[in-house]
């Protein structure tokens, strides 16, 4: 009993960290920092005719129907120093035709269609600015967001800059762009404290800058590209700098369906990134790196999903073998999260959707696609395309 007592406590306690203890600790490690050492101050940004070049890099694949919209957006961004590129690797609609319109835009284009890092790898060979903001079709970027992120670079720790992803419901009571509304605004904010601590732990590619020169080519079956881009950068010596005052904004999946297809390919992404950047939980080599990168990244892609699924048999059996009232109280509130997470579930085939119970059924969501992710992982090893998910 004794060693299910510790199964079940070691379980119960990771769950907790890794969904809020990270958060709480992370917050008051901030917070003494601040006092000791005071809030970061915005650094200043030279005069207009001293500002860097920079390259705005957009990898589309089959996007006619957004470039418009895209360029409109892009041109009403404030930066004085903008070069744009639209890299639009083995599209083969109007997407070319379209941009033809812009003699402002510089596109990048090869017939074939090997994913977005082959897309990547291929636009950053080319253009010759050192910094370069990447950013997708769809999202939509805050006129300011261009100078917010140069400001950044005036650190010349900083390798990377991550800008804020915000999402937005095109119909209300949308339940899954409001479930992705919901976590990204909690990522955010782990973000944000990460970033004042020490380094962000990866960047998202719908807003995510990078100096070029420190940029390495990546193999083209990575699922994740900005989040090892981003953290190869940081495993070298460098920082990922936050800031919410960039931000590109994007509508929601279209339904449950289209974004458990972008939650797959993410915890597929997150298995096959932290093999690859294994090196980074070495307490030796960079302690603080080690503790973010673990806590944030690696136990929610990794162990956690199969500690809250072990909560269940293992509470089970500490009842039956009489281990106390205790247990038995937390098995009753293990029955009524789940139960809440079934009606959320409920609802929200029906249409409807209750805030409450829609937090539980999102959070068992999330951590359910993790195991579609490992699936996933086994069956995309050797490339790196993957299909888009439907935007509401």
């Amino acid at each position: 009993m004794i060693t299910l007592k510790f199964l079940f406590w070691f379980c119960l306690i990771l769950v907790f960290y890794t969904y809020i203890g990270y958060g709480i600790l992370l917050w008051i490690l901030v917070r003494i920092k601040h006092m000791i050492w005071g809030k970061p101050q915005k650094r200043q940004l030279p005069p207009d005719n001293e500002l860097p070049v920079v390259t705005l890099m957009i990898c589309a694949y089959n996007e006619q129907d957004i470039v418009d919209i895209k360029m409109e957006n892009t041109h009403q961004i404030t930066y004085p120093k903008l070069h744009v590129v639209w890299v639009t690797d083995g599209s083969n609609d109007a997407t070319n035709d379209y941009l033809a319109k812009y003699p402002d835009v510089q596109v990048i284009f090869s017939p074939e269609r090997r994913g977005k890092t082959a897309a990547l790898n291929h636009g950053l060979s080319l253009v010759k600015n050192e910094i370069v903001v990447m950013t997708d079709a769809n999202t939509m970027l805050n006129s300011d967001s261009i100078q917010e992120i140069v400001r950044c670079f005036m650190d010349p720790q900083v390798a990377c800059v991550a800008g804020e992803k915000r999402v937005a419901a095109r119909h209300k009571g949308q339940a899954a762009a409001e479930g992705e509304g919901l976590y990204w605004k909690y990522e955010s904010t782990l973000k944000r404290l990460d970033g004042e601590l020490y380094s962000a732990m990866g960047a998202a590619g719908e807003l995510c800058a990078i100096r070029r020169s420190l940029y390495e080519p990546m193999p083209e079956n990575a699922l994740l590209d900005d989040f090892v881009m981003s953290l190869r950068m940081v495993d070298k010596g460098y920082k990922i700098a936050y800031t919410s005052d960039a931000y590109a904004m994007e509508y929601g999946s279209a339904d449950l369906t289209e974004e458990s297809k972008r939650k797959r390919r993410i915890a597929a992404g997150g298995l096959q990134s932290i093999w690859w950047l294994k090196s980074m939980m070495n307490p030796f080599h960079q302690p603080m790196v080690a503790f973010q990168f673990t806590s944030h990244r690696v136990l929610r892609w990794s162990i956690t999903p199969i500690a809250l699924l072990l909560l269940i048999p293992l509470n089970v059996l500490l009842i039956f073998l009489k281990a106390g009232a205790l247990y038995n109280w937390i098995w009753i509130l293990q029955i009524l999260f789940y139960v809440a997470a079934f009606l959320g579930y409920f609802l929200e085939k029906r249409g409807k959707k209750n805030k409450i119970l829609y937090v539980p059924y999102y959070f068992l969501f999330m951590n359910l696609n993790v195991f579609r992710g490992m699936v996933y992982l086994k069956n995309h090893q050797s490339s790196g395309a993957w299909e888009k998910a439907k935007r509401g």
